[in-house]
């Protein structure tokens, strides 16, 4: 048998997880906290927010896929169309110049242009990672849960700098066939690098060239209009179960 384990925090996304573990037979479980019941199932699947599913996947002695903080930084220029740096947090803090600037994996605090490192946060370890890139302008950005190089099932989040939820997360066929085409270049190219189950979004830039916008864990991403099963069945191979022939690579690394 399959548990889901969610978090305390009541979310569409994860109510919308839960019904589809109903229709799978699944068991479902909510952790309070860090806290949690004990689980008598097998194979056990997180879905929760950073901040609280790795100490929930160490109480169940499970381990969770999460792309490696500097996998931005090593993408070649031709998919991300700008500069991005990996510093710590006081490192940042000495820049004199607008800079969109966000922690690596998690949402400790607003990723958004800082005009100067003088407006970060304060109440956070100097020794913090962050990632720092020049601005950019999207018109269109898209979610990709991906496992082993395929993207599962994609949708549109932002357009313009407006929820897609707003256009019901409506996009052509053009934008589409675009999307699992440069998507497809990405994964092909960070096959070493990223795990094999995780959530890369990608936009359409003003200038008119698509660019990685960022790589996410799998268990802690937002579904937009994803299909609820595509993204949980990415959702479930992006945890290590105990004496699981999963890893953090592609199956086909593995064979």
């Amino acid at each position: 048998m399959t548990t889901l384990v969610l978090s305390s925090r009541h979310s569409e996304d994860n109510q919308i997880l839960w019904r589809e573990a109903i229709r799978r037979d699944w068991s479902i479980v909510r952790a309070r906290g860090i806290r949690v019941p004990e689980i008598q199932d097998a194979e056990i699947v997180i879905y929760a927010e950073s901040l609280f599913a790795p100490t929930i996947a160490d109480c169940f002695n499970r381990t969770l896929l999460t792309p490696p903080e500097d996998w931005l930084v090593q993408l070649p220029w031709e998919y991300t169309r700008r500069s991005i740096e990996l510093m710590r947090l006081g490192e940042a803090r000495v820049i004199r110049r607008p800079a969109f600037i966000k922690p690596p994996n998690d949402k400790l605090f607003e990723a958004r242009v800082y005009r100067t490192g003088e407006e970060l946060p304060v109440d956070f370890d100097e020794e913090l990672s962050v990632l720092v890139s020049t601005p950019v302008e999207w018109a269109v950005e898209f979610r990709c849960f991906c496992l082993d190089g395929q993207i599962e099932t994609v949708s549109p989040y932002l357009r313009d700098g407006k929820l897609a939820c707003l256009s019901h997360f409506e996009s052509s066929s053009l934008e589409l066939e675009a999307v699992h085409s440069f998507t497809a270049d990405v994964l092909a190219a960070s096959k070493s690098s990223r795990p094999r189950a995780c959530v890369v979004d990608i936009g359409l830039l003003q200038s008119g060239k698509w660019a990685v916008v960022e790589a996410n864990a799998a268990w802690g991403s937002g579904l937009y209009g994803c299909n609820p099963s595509q993204a949980l069945n990415v959702i479930r191979e992006a945890i290590i179960q105990p004496g699981s022939e999963n890893s953090f690579h592609e199956s086909t690394l593995t064979q």
